[in-house]
C-alpha cells in the first residue's frame, strides 16, 4: 500500500515531478553553471512571503536531502513592519510546507514610507543589510534570494531604459559590507511564469510585496501604477506576441557580450573607452 504523502511533500513532488523541466530543471541548472553550493556551505535561505522564495525554500529543501554536496540550511524571515494579516499569512505557509523559519523584526518600512518618492531602492538595500547580518549572526556564510530569470531581464531592461547603462543581475555576489558573505540567485534560470504555475497548482496563498506601492499598483487604471518594473514587465508581456523568444534571447544576450563592440564599459569602477585598444592596433 502506497504511503499517504503530507501536503508539503504533494507540493514538494510537484517541484521535481510536475515542474521538473520548468523549476526543478533549471534550478540545478543555476546551482551548477554558477556554482553557488558548495561544501561545507551554511546557507540562509531568505523568506519575504511572496511565491519567489517560498519555491526557493522548497527547491533548497529537496537539494539538501539528495544532493552529494554537503551543506546547512537556515531559514529566515525579516519582517519589516507587515500587518497581522499578513504576518500571519507567512506564518501559515511555512507552517503547512513544514519550513522551519526564523523571523527577526526591523522597522524598514516605517523609514521608506516617509522618504518621499518611490522608496523600493532603499528598501532593497535595507532589506539585504538587515539580511546579511541576521545570516551571519546564525553562522551562515551565504543568503539566497528568491529572484529569478524575470527579475534578471526586467533589471537589464531597467538599467538600459531609465538608467542609460547596460547592467544586468549576477547570480551571485561577494558582499562589500559583511566579510566572509555571499548572496546567491539559484532561481535565476527559473521564468515567473513557471512559477505562477506552480503557485496556482498548488492552491498556494501568497503576500506581495505588502507596502503602499503595491496597493497603488493593484489600484492604478493601467495596470502599471508608480512602478518602473511593472512598465517593463506589460512592456515584456506585449513583445512576446510578436517574439515569443524574446525572454530567453535577453537573457542569453547577458551571457554573450561582444565587448568589443562597445564604444566604452565600466570595469570595477574604472571606465574603459574603445579608443584605448583602437590606438594599440594603429
Amino acid at each position: 500500500m502506497a504511503r499517504e504523502l503530507s501536503y508539503a511533500q504533494m507540493v514538494e513532488r510537484s517541484i521535481i515531478k510536475t515542474y521538473r523541466k520548468d523549476i526543478w530543471n533549471p534550478f540545478i541548472e543555476a546551482c551548477k553553471n554558477y556554482q553557488l553550493v558548495e561544501d561545507g556551505d551554511r546557507i540562509a535561505v531568505c523568506i519575504s512571503g511572496g511565491k519567489d522564495s517560498v519555491l526557493l525554500a522548497m527547491c533548497m529543501k529537496h537539494l539538501q536531502k539528495h544532493s552529494d554536496v554537503r551543506f546547512e540550511l537556515r531559514f529566515i524571515c525579516m519582517d519589516p513592519g507587515y500587518n497581522d494579516v499578513n504576518r500571519k499569512q507567512i506564518e501559515h505557509n511555512c507552517e503547512i510546507l513544514n519550513i522551519p523559519v526564523e523571523m527577526f523584526e526591523s522597522d524598514i518600512f516605517d523609514i521608506t514610507t516617509n522618504v518621499g518618492g518611490s522608496p523600493c531602492y532603499l528598501c532593497a538595500r535595507m532589506r539585504r543589510g538587515h539580511l546579511y547580518a541576521k545570516a551571519k549572526e546564525i553562522g551562515c556564510n551565504k543568503i539566497a534570494l528568491g529572484h529569478h530569470l524575470s527579475d534578471v531581464i526586467e533589471t537589464t531592461l531597467l538599467g538600459m531604459f531609465y538608467g542609460s547603462q547596460l547592467q544586468a543581475m549576477l547570480p551571485k555576489l561577494n558582499s562589500t559590507n559583511f566579510e566572509g558573505m555571499q548572496l546567491i540567485r539559484p532561481l535565476y534560470c527559473v521564468n515567473e511564469k513557471s512559477i505562477i504555475k506552480w503557485r496556482d497548482y498548488n492552491h498556494l496563498v501568497f503576500i506581495q510585496c505588502a507596502c503602499r506601492f503595491v496597493d497603488e499598483y493593484s489600484n492604478s487604471e493601467d495596470g502599471i501604477g508608480v512602478s518602473k518594473r511593472q512598465e517593463i514587465k506589460h512592456l515584456i508581456h506585449e513583445l512576446k506576441k510578436v517574439n515569443p523568444d524574446i525572454e530567453h534571447n535577453i537573457f542569453k544576450s547577458i551571457h554573450n557580450v561582444k565587448l568589443d563592440t562597445f564604444v566604452a564599459y565600466k570595469q570595477k569602477g574604472t571606465e574603459h573607452s574603445f579608443l584605448e585598444e583602437f590606438e594599440r592596433a594603429e
